[in-house]
């Protein structure tokens, strides 16, 4: 069982833009949001709406897989779990400078903000 607090990830992968994989374990990362409050949303790899979507989602990816590589990389568990299925854990994911890849996302144009009821149209 997981507990709020610092992860310690020996295997830190990017599954999209917005999902971590810690130790085989699927995680959402929420940016600088808080739980069901708020967070940011990346386009969608596995089931993308158009073509511009699914170009998006590869590059959201290929940036959060960067960013993780960068030493020194935090994963702090929030102590929730989403409500999808899978009912990944919450996560916040930091560079050491203490930076979300969420906000760095985000100011790239690879993601957006996220509300409860919000729903991104990546295909405009």
């Amino acid at each position: 069982m997981l507990k709020a607090g610092l992860l310690i990830c020996a295997s830190l992968i990017a599954v999209d833009g917005d999902t971590v994989k810690c130790d085989g374990v699927n995680m959402r990362d929420m940016g600088d949001g808080g739980p069901f409050v708020s967070g940011y949303d990346t386009p969608e790899i596995y089931h993308p709406k158009c073509q511009q979507e699914l170009e998006l989602a590869r590059a959201a990816k290929a940036r959060m897989a960067e960013l993780l590589r960068t030493p020194g990389v935090e994963v702090v568990y929030s102590g929730k779990k989403d409500k999808t299925p899978s009912h990944r854990p919450l996560v916040w994911v930091r560079l050491p400078d203490g930076r979300s890849i969420g906000s760095i996302l985000i100011s790239e144009g690879l993601a957006r903000k996220w509300t409860p009821r919000h729903t991104a149209d990546w295909c405009d």
